[in-house]
């Protein structure tokens, strides 16, 4: 039997805490931030909790 593969967008976009929660930054954080208030651009530096609608999504493509 073939092993099941990590799906490699997800991956790269969320991470799996050492309790089994799903991590994920927010976006809007990578380019165009001059223009950006420190305000909101030190709102998006932090990492969130994935939204629990999308966690059971995002495990299975993970394989856990």
């Amino acid at each position: 039997m073939p092993k099941n593969k990590t799906h490699s967008g997800t991956k790269k976009r969320v991470r799996v805490t050492g309790s089994g929660k799903l991590m994920r930054e927010r976006t809007g954080a990578r380019h165009l931030l001059e223009h950006k208030s420190s305000r909101r651009t030190r709102r998006l530096a932090g990492d969130v909790v994935l939204a629990p609608s999308d966690t059971k999504k995002a495990k299975k493509l993970l394989g856990r």
